[in-house]
């Protein structure tokens, strides 16, 4: 997991909706959406609370 996806899992972890997520980094609220997604793809997880747990877990976040 690159630096850029664990910060936005960090602010997911930080409560922030998909909207300021998007603002907070720059990118289109779309873009942070199917980049969420494509992280929970990989991980196998089915949402994106299971990916903030995921790398709690592993001492990521």
């Amino acid at each position: 997991m690159d630096d850029q996806e664990l910060h936005l899992l960090r602010l997911l972890a930080d409560g922030l909706p998909t909207d300021a997520v998007a603002r907070r980094i720059g990118m289109s609220e779309r873009t942070v959406r199917r980049r969420v997604r494509a992280i929970c793809d990989r991980l196998g997880v089915p949402a994106p609370i299971s990916a903030v747990v995921w790398a709690v877990r592993r001492g990521l976040l």
